[in-house]
């Protein structure tokens, strides 16, 4: 017989265990339940930091059964697919799970396949990710002697849009540091047109990247590494061929080819590898057509199954996937599930595509950006008690609230239903 809950939730990471938490709290719910299959949680955003050699890795994690709300049932499995007209989810072990309401949080997944060579490069040699190892980041970035240090991101969308870049920016203060820079070409590589949609973030970063000296590389897809040659390949992302800019004294040693094909040597490259919906949420009924969670983007309620209700990395939604955006995601889904339980209608609380990206610009450097779905630059208020008055410009003070006060509100307070 299968089991049954008023709520389950899929994903005990972030968004799972915050909605879980902020549930529990209103002691409103006859049972709540969370399928997770994973022992650790980890607290992700500190990967950039060990990828830079500044944060200890093992503090990043915690045992998953310290992290489970006291009152929530863990289901120990996966979940392996959906019948959503019968409220049922299914599993690897455990069988038919039943519910009432639903909450899908599983996060993303990693597909480095979409990107030829990948697979088969990633975390081995000279090519590195802080999203998968970020031990082996800083191993690279130790070891690193001269030439070009490239850094680029997928044509998908990913978790925490910044990061690809924070590593860049403090890789390229390392080699400063120990003497490198005359030697090393810092690239960062991307398929979007600018460093950072928000303005008053990008004038910032455009700075950074100028005191670098680094190659600044728009409109570049990657597709391609060869990893033995130590090549990787980027096509043209501009319906102007002629965007794809190879500098003159083509320092970086680039090719392009005839059809916009642009190879590009390099000595120890860095990526974000392309990301998606896990394969049980992509083969569902359950998306939209870019394979996300199709869910209403203020109420955060499915487009199509009212009960059902989603947010995190898994979400469908036009904006960053960040830990900061579930932070304002998480109270939205609760009131708005609460209310559907309590008189069968959904709340007033909206979601208005509220992110954040903390974007280290060097060893004791942040700028802080915070923005809305419009791509208003929205600093919080409560930044001006650390006496940070423009969080769009570098501050030793963000850094500080970066390495030591986001992990202990994140640990302390978030995970534990908390308003932070």
């Amino acid at each position: 017989m299968a089991s049954h809950f008023q709520i389950l939730i899929i994903g005990g990471g972030t968004a799972g265990i915050m909605t879980a938490a902020q549930l529990l709290k209103q002691k409103k719910s006859n049972s709540v339940a969370i399928i997770e299959p994973a022992d650790t949680h980890y607290y992700q955003p500190a990967w950039t930091l060990v990828g830079a050699g500044t944060y200890d890795y093992e503090k990043t994690g915690r045992p998953m059964s310290s992290i489970i709300p006291k009152g929530a049932k863990w289901i120990k499995d996966k979940a392996k697919g959906f019948d959503a007209d019968n409220n049922t989810v299914h599993t690897e072990k455990s069988g038919d799970i039943t519910y009432d309401y639903l909450v899908v949080a599983p996060g993303l997944v990693m597909e480095p396949s979409l990107i030829e060579g990948l697979p088969e490069a990633l975390d081995k040699g000279m090519v590195c990710s802080n999203y998968t190892d970020p031990k082996h980041t800083w191993e690279v970035i130790k070891s690193f002697k001269g030439g070009n240090a490239v850094f680029t991101q997928p044509t998908t969308p990913i978790k925490c849009g910044g990061a690809p870049q924070k590593i860049a920016y403090l890789a390229a203060d390392y080699f400063r540091k120990n003497g490198l820079s005359k030697k090393t070409n810092v690239v960062f590589a991307t398929p979007g047109t600018v460093i950072f949609g928000v303005k008053p973030i990008r004038d910032t970063l455009m700075q950074v990247i100028h005191r670098y000296g680094m190659h600044f590389k728009p409109y570049y897809a990657p597709f391609k590494i060869d990893a033995e040659k130590q090549i990787i390949y980027f096509r043209n992302t501009a319906t102007d061929e002629n965007q794809c800019i190879i500098t003159e004294d083509n320092s970086l040693g680039e090719k392009m080819s005839s059809d916009a094909i642009i190879e590009m040597p390099f000595d120890m490259l860095h990526l974000a590898p392309p990301q998606a919906a896990p394969k049980f949420v992509r083969d569902s009924t359950l998306v939209n057509e870019a394979g996300w969670l199709d869910v209403d983007h203020h109420s955060l309620q499915h487009n199509k199954y009212s009960n059902i209700f989603g947010l995190g990395d898994v979400a469908g939604l036009p904006t960053a996937k960040t830990g900061a955006a579930i932070r304002k995601q998480v109270p939205v889904v609760v009131d708005n599930l609460s209310l559907l339980i309590a008189q069968d209608k959904i709340g007033t609380k909206s979601y208005n595509g509220y992110s954040s990206c903390p974007l280290v610009t060097g060893y004791g450097k942040m700028t802080l950006a915070e923005f809305d779905y419009d791509g208003n630059f929205t600093p919080d208020p409560k930044l001006k008690r650390m006496l940070v008055f423009n969080s769009a410009k570098e501050h030793w003070r963000l850094w500080m609230l970066k390495k030591f006060m986001l992990p202990y509100l994140y640990w302390n307070k978030m995970m534990k239903g908390q308003d932070v």
